[in-house]
């Protein structure tokens, strides 16, 4: 049963060196995102990057190539199940996104984000969108309870968990708000609310609240690639603060991750602004018009195209939209992954190729 929110926390010379240097890091990359010329470039990409490596850390499998192939033709069977988990943690973290705008982050909203993230996939079944009814715990697969890892607080101190927790969401906080997300993100996986998908929507969580409150202003931060990289790391210090009110070490491991993730993503932001400048310049250099050059451009927002897809977004006849992806494809800025005849999906594999997990991770 976790204490409630917030802890007594001491802050030593080390912690205070990784805040400040977690700061920096992220405001560097917030200031790289306001400079972005299009609002809504490389957030696709980030966003799936994301996904892909949140749920790895679930044990679902699938490649970023292969979740665009399926959000390209939805109606095609993925030759990969878990594609489906994965577009849903896509599907989820966008309809947060949208929801901020309107609703603070609160149980409401967490209830309406597992829904979707449930909607139609494995674990369906395990009352997708309300939180549990009966005692969960973590362990290996078939172990029983007395086995188990971590067990989360039984039903009825599980509600009074959940009402603590969502009062320390929402009420003024003077502790340092990358301390306050560290603490959040804690206290969440050790509820458990859920049956299934605790581990995701705590995940996304801390992206939520660093848009809805403002030091990040686009969803350009993922601290998965960090939590699947130390994935023993992880679940040890998460584990410490429940057996030994180990704050001090999580924090720190968090904010480490914060600077990490957000030197990362600069890094990768950089050279996607660099290729999106070198595209524009092949498709000038050919004389493409400037349906061509929006085709870059939403490339930058969503790497795959079909010719359908492209005739919506042009407004312009499907003859028309396969002579402009032709264009792109003879430039050698989009390749046809498919190999069929009929409802093709061209993937701009140089974007994927920047976004690629480091060898490390």
């Amino acid at each position: 049963m976790p204490n409630p929110l917030a802890p007594e926390l001491e802050f030593d010379t080390t912690t205070v060196q990784l805040l400040s240097e977690a700061n920096l890091a992220l405001g560097q990359l917030a200031g790289l995102g306001q400079m972005l010329p299009n609002p809504h470039m490389l957030i696709g990409p980030f966003l799936r990057r994301e996904a892909v490596l949140s749920s790895r850390i679930e044990g679902t499998l699938a490649t970023e190539e292969e979740l665009l192939l399926f959000e390209a033709s939805p109606s095609k069977e993925p030759k990969t199940p878990d594609v489906r988990e994965v577009a849903n943690y896509v599907k989820a973290l966008e309809y947060g996104l949208a929801r901020i705008k309107e609703l603070p982050v609160c149980l409401r909203l967490i209830r309406e984000i597992h829904a979707r993230l449930l909607e139609g996939v494995r674990g369906a079944e395990r009352r997708p969108g309300e939180f549990r009814q009966i005692q969960n715990y973590i362990g290996q697969r078939g172990q029983p309870i007395e086995q188990a890892h971590f067990i989360p607080p039984p039903v009825p101190e599980m509600n009074q968990a959940l009402e603590d927790f969502e009062r320390f969401l929402n009420a003024p906080n003077e502790l340092p708000f990358l301390v306050q997300l560290a603490l959040i993100h804690y206290q969440f996986e050790a509820i458990h609310p859920f049956v299934d998908g605790n581990g995701r929507i705590g995940r996304l969580l801390i992206l939520l609240l660093m848009c809805e409150r403002g030091p990040l202003p686009k969803p350009l931060l993922y601290l998965s690639a960090y939590f699947e990289q130390n994935r023993d790391a992880y679940a040890d210090h998460l584990l410490r603060v429940s057996q030994a009110g180990a704050w001090s070490e999580w924090i720190r491991f968090f904010l480490k991750g914060i600077a990490e993730q957000s030197r990362d993503a600069v890094h990768r932001s950089q050279q996607l602004l660099d290729l999106w400048k070198e595209y524009r310049r092949k498709m000038q250099t050919v004389r493409a018009s400037a349906l061509g050059l929006q085709l870059v451009d939403e490339l930058f927002s969503t790497p795959a195209l079909t010719i359908a897809t492209a005739a919506k977004i042009l407004d312009v006849t499907f003859l028309s939209a396969r002579h402009n992806i032709q264009k792109l494809v003879n430039a050698g800025i989009l390749k046809e992954a498919t190999g069929r005849k009929r409802n093709r999906v061209y993937i701009a594999l140089e974007i994927l190729n920047i976004l690629a997990p480091r060898r490390n991770q």
